[in-house]
């Protein structure tokens, strides 16, 4: 048990021992409560000692854990709560305390459709019970960019314990360059979020090459409880993104160091949210703007990074990726100035 928990465990037996003002406690007497409070959640013998209590109680006094807990010594050897009736349970929140927990709310809100946060349900709904009846209805302050609308959330769930259970799965799945579904035998390892949109990592069944999949693309999952799951022991998901921005790894050959300049209304921005762990600092020019370089996998997800840009930002190498990136241009601009027909 960690040891928090056992200080936590210990607070409440004091402040339950000392609610108690029919009994005269001692620290002796304290001290065996916190052992035999401990023991039944433990269930094993656990000695705390008198330095460990006296400790507890010094903490209950101060602020630090919010309680300033009233606790007074009489006659040079009893403990007792000064206030009849005072708990550290029934401690008002603070705003800031407040705060803290609306905003916790509103985050872990954003994961109620996956199993493993089920069991918080209960707690959010206490959360959200202790905040509106001790605070004004504020909007959050925290906002989490989502797509309700967006198609294969539903997946999520079923894919998450298929995962973690083991299971093959039998996956209908149409591409986006695909005419019709096709059925797929696929063994799951991870789930992955990009862009505000998630992705499935895995195995055809037989194959040991990683293959993604969008779940929006997915229009049906069932187990296949009759064959084995196999676990890619040589899939490490932090080697196998450590080269890439998004989700599309491509194969070593792909991998380039892209050299860019960034004019100085962006270079801000681009220095303090790099666009990937691999981001360098080259060189720092009069007129504010930047060189940076980085190494990453050419995929589709680097290509629409660089082009969002716009005019802020200019690829110097190398050739190939430049000239890809201005091919895209010229299509746009076409897009804009040639009539159709």
């Amino acid at each position: 048990m960690a040891t928090n928990k056992n200080a936590l465990i210990r607070y409440r037996t004091i402040d339950k021992c000392l609610q108690n003002q029919s009994r005269q406690w001692t620290l002796a007497d304290l001290i065996d409560a916190c052992s035999d409070a401990l023991y039944e959640y433990e269930g094993k013998e656990t000695l705390v000692s008198k330095r460990t209590v006296q400790l507890d109680i010094q903490l209950m006094r101060s602020n630090k854990l919010g309680y300033n807990a009233p606790i007074m010594v009489y006659d040079r050897k009893y403990y007792k709560y000064e206030e009849a009736g005072y708990s550290i349970t029934d401690i008002p929140l603070t705003q800031l305390d407040m705060d803290i927990l609306t905003e916790s709310m509103e985050v872990l809100s954003q994961f109620k459709d996956i199993s493993l946060f089920s069991e918080l349900n209960g707690v959010i709904q206490k959360l959200e019970d202790k905040i509106y009846r001790e605070s004004d209805d504020k909007a959050p302050i925290i906002y989490m960019e989502k797509n309700d609308e967006l198609r294969g959330l539903n997946h999520l769930d079923t894919l998450y314990q298929a995962i973690l259970k083991r299971i093959v799965l039998k996956i209908r799945y149409q591409s986006y360059k695909a005419i019709r579904a096709n059925e797929i035998i696929f063994h799951g390892y991870l789930l992955k979020e990009f862009n505000n949109r998630w992705f499935v990592v895995g195995c055809h069944d037989g194959s040991y090459k990683i293959q993604t999949l969008a779940l929006d693309r997915i229009q049906k999952i069932d187990f296949d409880l009759n064959r084995v799951y196999d676990k890619n022991k040589r899939f490490d998901a932090d080697k196998f993104y450590y080269n890439t921005y998004g989700v599309t790894v491509l194969n070593d050959n792909s991998i380039i160091d892209i050299l860019f300049e960034v004019k100085k209304q962006n270079a801000p921005y681009v220095i303090s949210k790099p666009f990937h762990h691999s981001q360098q600092l080259i060189a720092e020019h009069e007129d504010g703007s930047v060189q940076l370089q980085i190494r990453v996998h050419h995929n589709y997800e680097i290509e629409r990074l660089f082009l969002g840009f716009g005019d802020a930002i200019k690829v110097l190498k190398p050739t190939r990726f430049k000239r890809r990136l201005i091919s895209i241009l010229n299509k746009t601009i076409d897009n804009y100035t040639k009539p159709k027909g």
